[in-house]
């Protein structure tokens, strides 16, 4: 079966369209590319998104498009039934037939019948018919086209040099006007710089937002109070005028990753099997992915790295504890109770939607919605600046007042409920012993707290660690690695005595620069700021020196394996997002494609959970901290206590000695203003004087026991961060943006080199064979591309899975003594020639930062490649 008739299936519509109908096929240029592979069931069917957890309306979007197809091979005329399913449609659904129409290659033509029956239905539909598209036949606009709709056209279509306007204040375009940049990637650039955009930039593009604002405001002043027409078109000019000076400015200011392309990353990634969705020979399990070899790799060498940043560099004890946890210990830690998200189900058919998701998800559409009102945008804007700390009675206010349905259906939502996020199960045959997968892995360090306390003598501060897979039943898991049911998790527990949280290493970071988005900030609708975390300490921003030095670490970690530091933040959690029990939580946030994803929490826990465990399994805890204890002793003066008292002396001088502080507080009192006091012994009176006796007063260190630590706590979601690193080394060949490759940090990336024969003539055999020993020799990673393609595609395809250096096995390398071979640069494709016997060391230093790519241009002689 091919992955034309597969995708039929998909769609539900095998009966009514034959594949065997070429003139069908034809009119789809996306299957009918897919008619000619041949590959197995299911491969890359969801490449172009049809996956119906990512968009759930695809079957009936994609059901109209061919049905239309179909239709038009007789009569390009709409039928009643059609008329009337459109005009049924909703608004969402309109706007995903022309997305798809388009992704499929569709000729649009065949859908201009429409253009009436939608002519007063929604004016993003009518902009759309008239819409102008690079490369592509836009629809004739006909008929009347009232001012409204010239005002939404107003983003695609804008007078610049090459127009004129006429008297009545009509734009008048030449006939060939120059291509724009697309409508997708202008709205991309704008949303982006509206969350990266630095104050430089700001200052910039505010007085051009401003214009627009007020040339809109203008015109539906002028449309309310009955202007005359002519008024009116000429304030639409100059609202075009102003949008694209704004768009324009957009495109000059924004940096290239704020146009990146997420569908050619995710291509890649499933053509290369970095990852792909389980079992999707049977139709795959949303929430659920299988790493091929290059993701395994990828987070192997992930893993490596951070528990040598953290476990060795630290010194933490690390422990491996199983995955199944009895009921009474989730209990007792309150995940059965609370560990749950909020769900709302359509009333009609009981489909779940993820409540906070949900109401993102409506409100950012209403945001792009040009009919909806300022007033509830800002309203929109405010719910999602609040909505993190949302629980169910807030988010059911949200969803009436705002009236959202299902965005599949279109029903009314139930209120939402809490859904615990646990996998059960039971242990045994009988089914009696209750048990969950462990939704994170904090637990197994918690519950063997005594024991890594025994192992540490019994001594304060230490930290643990744990890496391990840890199990969450997600509503409705989406958005690829972000949101899924099963994931590697690695933690950190430090426990520290709750009354001194300073880190004796904190100096050695305290000048570190983190950009912090605080929670005052975020109240006030400030941005992010970059402050020193000494600073952020010092001024009680971050609670204390434990939890900042994590946050500093954990900044230096995902640098370290790639992740662009313009693009990450930590933003502190309000104190309706925390948990009860917590004291200060930072999490470390990620701008994707997706936008803000948090991957680490950096958390102040205290003590709560320790103590619920001990609490739950009546356990004491036998654990001792060192603290300074203020002493004050009495000491007698023995040369004159002999000669006053005799052979009572030394029953005097024990007696002494065990004083208590408070009693020898008194007697110093005494002697100070009596000059004498009556120690009495055995009922016996000894009147001791000045010098008979010697206060001593001194501090000591003194072990104190029953000390419940507080928890700093740092979890990583290292599937989320893999994916955010897969975004940020995207990268697209300047001059040729279909090829596409990945510029991983050679610390990280997969495969370290590439060894590439320029031929399989036998000469260069041995050649071939002491490079694969000297990279052996040093513990290097490499992958052999002998096949007989030219040198550049092989290039291309070593590039596309991230290999950071190629290794070109030369005619000259057999006639040099000694053997030499080139070295190519996968970001810069410039080379270099060395000899085979510095080869290792060479990448072995490029791989573990101790040299740069230019250092190595530096020594050795530059190779000029022919293009490739």
């Amino acid at each position: 079966m091919t992955r034309a008739e597969v995708q039929l299936q998909y769609l539900n519509y095998p009966k009514l369209v034959s594949i065997e109908n070429k003139e069908v096929i034809a009119r789809i240029p996306f299957l009918a590319a897919l008619m000619k592979s041949q590959n197995e069931l299911w491969e890359h069917v969801d490449t172009v998104r049809l996956d119906p957890i990512e968009i759930p309306y695809t079957r009936k979007v994609g059901d109209f498009v061919l049905r239309r197809v179909f239709k038009s091979l007789n009569s390009k005329e709409i039928d009643e039934e059609e008329k009337q399913e459109v005009e049924t449609m909703e608004h969402e659904d309109l706007m995903n037939i022309f997305c798809l129409v388009d992704e499929w290659g569709v000729d649009r033509e065949l859908f201009a019948p429409f253009r009436d029956p939608l002519k007063n239905k929604i004016d993003d539909i009518k902009d759309y018919w008239t819409a102008e598209q690079e490369g592509k036949d836009a629809f004739k606009a006909d008929g009347e086209k009232d001012e409204m709709s010239s005002i939404q056209r107003s983003t695609d279509v804008m007078p610049n040099e090459d127009e004129k306007v006429s008297g009545d204040g009509q734009v008048q375009a030449k006939e060939c006007v120059e291509p724009r940049v697309e409508k997708k990637r202008r709205q991309m650039i704008s949303d982006y710089l509206k969350q990266m955009a630095t104050p430089e930039i700001e200052a910039q593009l505010a007085p051009l937002r401003a214009a627009v604002k007020e040339c809109g405001d203008l015109i539906r002043d002028l449309k309310a109070k009955g202007a005359p027409k002519i008024d009116i078109d000429k304030a639409i000019v100059e609202l075009k005028a102003q949008k694209r000076r704004l768009e324009e400015t957009e495109i000059a200011l924004a940096p290239k990753e704020a146009s990146f392309d997420r569908l050619k990353l995710e291509d890649l990634l499933k053509r290369r099997f970095f990852y792909d969705q389980s079992f999707a020979v049977y139709g795959g399990v949303a929430g659920l992915y299988d790493f091929g070899p290059m993701g395994c790799s990828l987070k192997a060498n992930m893993l490596q790295k951070w528990r040598k940043h953290f476990i060795l560099e630290e010194g933490m004890l690390e422990v491996d504890c199983t995955s199944l946890t009895p009921e009474s210990v989730q209990k007792a830690s309150g995940h059965v109770d609370r560990f749950a998200d909020w769900m709302v189900k359509d009333v009609k058919n009981g489909e779940c939607f993820r409540a906070d998701l949900l109401i993102k998800n409506c409100i950012e559409k209403l945001m792009n919605d040009k009919k909806v009102s300022a007033e509830v945008k800002k309203d929109g804007e405010d719910v999602l600046a609040r909505l993190e700390g949302f629980n169910g009675k807030d988010m059911h206010e949200v969803i009436t007042r705002f009236k959202f349905k299902s965005p599949i259906t279109g029903n009314d939502l139930t209120e939402p409920i809490a859904f615990n996020l646990m996998f059960p199960t039971q242990i045994g045959h009988t089914g009696d012993f209750k048990a969950f997968l462990r939704p994170e892995t904090a637990q197994g360090i918690f519950v063997n707290f005594k024991r890594l306390l025994e192992f540490n003598y019994g001594k304060l501060p230490f930290a643990a660690a744990q890496i391990g897979l840890v199990f969450r039943n997600e509503i409705s898991p989406r958005q690829g690695l972000i949101h899924v049911r099963e994931f590697t998790m690695c933690e950190i527990e430090h426990f520290v005595d709750p009354e001194d949280k300073s880190f004796s290493k904190f100096a050695k970071i305290a000048d570190q620069k983190l950009v912090l988005l605080s929670a005052c900030d975020q109240l006030d609708g400030a941005p992010a700021r970059e402050v020193a975390i000494g600073e952020a300490v010092a001024n009680k921003t971050v609670a204390n020196e434990t939890l900042g030095y994590y946050m500093a670490r954990c900044h230096q970690f995902l640098m370290k394996v790639g992740i662009d530091g313009r693009r990450l933040r930590f933003r502190q959690h309000l104190s309706n997002e925390m948990a009860h029990y917590a004291q200060d939580c930072w999490g470390a946030e990620i701008l994707t494609s997706y936008g803000w994803i948090e991957c680490v929490g950096n958390a102040d826990t205290a003590c709560y959970e320790l103590q619920q465990h001990f609490k739950a399994t009546n356990g004491k805890l036998d654990k001792r901290r060192m603290v300074d204890v203020n002493v004050v002793e009495a000491q007698a003066n023995m040369a004159l206590l002999g000669k006053s008292f005799k052979k009572d002396s030394k029953k005097i001088q024990t007696a002494l000695e065990k004083l208590p502080s408070e009693q020898v507080a008194f007697l110093e009192w005494e002697l100070s203003s009596k000059n004498l006091y009556n120690l009495v012994i055995n009922g016996e009176n000894y009147p001791l004087t000045p010098g008979l006796v010697n206060i001593k007063k001194y501090t000591k260190k003194m072990y104190k026991t029953d000390v419940i630590p507080a928890v700093i706590q740092s979890s990583y979601g290292i599937g989320r961060i893999m994916y955010a690193l897969l975004e940020h080394s995207f990268r697209q060949r300047e001059g040729d943006e279909q090829r596409t490759f990945l510029a991983f940090k050679p610390l990280v990336a997969p495969i370290k080199c590439s060894i590439l024969p320029i031929s399989a003539n036998e000469t260069l055999v041995p050649v071939m064979e002491a490079v694969k020993e000297e990279l052996a020799l040093y513990e290097l990673s490499y992958k052999v591309d002998d096949s007989s393609g030219t040198i550049g595609r092989r290039y291309a395809r070593t590039d596309e899975i991230g290999i950071p250096f190629g290794i070109t096995v030369d005619f000259d390398s057999d006639k040099t003594t000694p053997h030499t071979v080139t070295i190519r640069h996968v970001e810069t494709m410039s080379q270099i020639r060395l000899p085979i016997s510095e080869l290792g060391r060479l990448i072995s230093d490029l791989v573990a930062g101790r040299q740069q790519w230019s250092d190595a241009q530096a020594k050795y002689p530059r190779f000029e490649a022919n293009a490739e």
